[in-house]
């Protein structure tokens, strides 16, 4: 492994089932380890009454998502490699067409394309047309994991390690 990719910050992202830990390492500095009450089941029982959720309820979801992402967007190292060994985001890859044993990495405009599909099915789209998990736990992954990447600007998400 080359110098550059040993000082690299890292940031690792586990969506837990009523919180998210997000940490983030740097060779020079102190790991930061951050908890936030957004998780899968968390969130899909607050705001989800539908399966798939409706449109309005993926909007409350999302605002409640963002505040707490803008609580702590100072405090994730900007710039750093977003990493995750999480099953349901494995999913989402497998979802979005990614073999996530061949291409270690999910891209946010795969992430967006995936959430588009999941917002077709809220607005009436016969679930019949995709073949996208409708579950909570999937839906609610999938908003955090987009609200995460967009608002604290990573461009992809690596896969490591085995399925926690």
């Amino acid at each position: 492994m080359s110098p550059t990719k040993l000082n690299q910050q890292r940031t690792s992202l586990h969506i837990g089932e009523v919180e998210t830990v997000i940490t983030s390492d740097c060779p020079s500095m102190p790991s930061t380890r951050l908890v936030i009450p957004l998780g899968s089941i968390k969130i899909g029982r607050e705001h989800f009454k539908h399966q798939p959720p409706t449109a309005l309820e993926m909007e409350h979801a999302i605002e409640a998502i963002e505040d707490e992402l803008f609580r702590i967007r100072e405090s994730v190292a900007s710039g750093s490699t977003l990493f995750t060994a999480d099953e349901t985001i494995r999913q989402i890859a497998r979802v979005a067409g990614i073999d996530d044993q061949r291409e270690p990495h999910l891209s946010r405009e795969l992430v967006e394309q995936t959430f588009d599909r999941l917002a077709a099915l809220a607005m009436g789209r016969p679930i019949m047309q995709d073949r996208i998990p409708t579950d909570l736990r999937f839906a609610a992954t999938l908003l955090i994991l987009r609200e995460f990447m967009h608002h604290l600007q990573f461009s992809s998400i690596t896969f490591f390690g085995m399925e926690s």
